[in-house]
């Protein structure tokens, strides 16, 4: 099983919940390479910045959550050209047709596409060579990347019919918990975010107990009664998005909630969901920062981890040159 986290620097709730929770579960029941992309990260301007630092902190909030660096594979992405290598190769096998397609590359460049850079519209192929490249056979997607993962089901197909072999799995998603995609406390339509300039509309990895407490009591609900069933949820974002925030912490379905607030305030509701993040998530704040602070320990984790990955992605990318006929 492969997936990864940008180092783009502030990771909250909602990288949280929507991936390294799940992962946590995953590494039970799986062979793990959890990578920190770098590369994809530097498509965006601003992430160029502190990119070292930013990945430091992605290495302890993943071994903060549980994520075992031992079992499983910890690496930086850059660290292994094989990614970049394959990239160019796959990136052979995938037609424009099939990239122009991708809703992620126009809602991330905006109205002015012409000024994107040509990294940001084919992110895509790099992350099904991220993907290929260990030969994963399943990945842990939040409903944006579903699509990036059909393009790479995609070019696996492609390559192995126009070799005539089967070399790539065709990688199978894997969506796991009630809150795969966290909303913005402050607005329930868009998604949780460090680009947002409110920092009450996300609960950051690092927030103090505290903090955290303070951002639940803020967030936005609505006027009405605390909602019944999943009916009564209809046009209700920030309420919604809080009982599945609630659900994936408590471990609890929606009709738990249902029977448990109906005919409470909103007051109580949060009190308790407060309660909840401020006892287990500032749990994981506090081991990540004091992780952060061991700077040699962190950077072994990711070196050996990368020295584990190159063993795989030496291998198959000589194999794959085999198949393509380069030398």
């Amino acid at each position: 099983m492969f997936s990864g986290v940008q180092p783009t620097g502030k990771l909250h709730l909602g990288n949280y919940l929507g991936a390294i929770q799940n992962w946590v579960e995953l590494q039970k029941e799986f062979k793990c390479i959890f990578c920190i992309v770098d590369l994809h990260a530097i498509t965006v301007p601003d992430n160029r910045k502190d990119l070292k630092k930013n990945s430091l902190e992605v290495a302890a909030a993943y071994i903060a959550s549980g994520i075992d660096p031992k079992k499983n594979i910890i690496f930086c992405q850059s660290g292994v050209s094989g990614h970049s290598e394959l990239s160019w190769i796959l990136s052979c096998f995938a037609p424009m047709g099939w990239l122009n397609r991708m809703t992620q590359f126009k809602d991330k460049a905006g109205k002015n596409k012409e000024k994107a850079p040509l990294g940001l519209y084919s992110y895509p192929v790099l992350m099904a060579a991220d993907i290929l490249l260990y030969q994963s056979t399943h990945v842990p997607v939040g409903e944006d990347q579903k699509q990036h993962l059909e393009l790479c089901r995609d070019i696996a197909q492609a390559f192995n019919r126009f070799n005539n072999i089967n070399f790539f799995p065709i990688p199978e998603p894997v969506i796991m918990g009630s809150a795969t995609r966290v909303m913005s406390l402050k607005n329930g339509l868009n998604k949780m975010s460090k680009s947002d300039p409110s920092d009450l509309s996300r609960i950051n990895l690092l927030d103090s107990a505290e903090l955290i407490k303070k951002k639940i009591q803020k967030s936005k609900t609505d006027s009405g009664s605390f909602p019944e069933n999943d009916q009564h949820l209809s046009g209700r974002p920030e309420v919604e998005n809080l009982i599945n925030i609630f659900c994936s912490f408590s471990r609890e379905n929606r009709q738990y909630v249902y029977r448990k607030y109906s005919g409470k305030t909103f007051s109580e509701f949060k009190n308790d969901l407060a309660k909840i993040l401020s006892d287990e998530f500032s749990i994981i704040s506090k081991k990540a920062k004091e992780l952060i602070n061991e700077t040699d320990y962190l950077e072994n984790v990711l070196e050996e981890g990368a020295i584990r990955a190159n063993e795989i992605a030496e291998k198959n990318i000589k194999e794959i040159k085999k198949i393509m006929g380069f030398k």
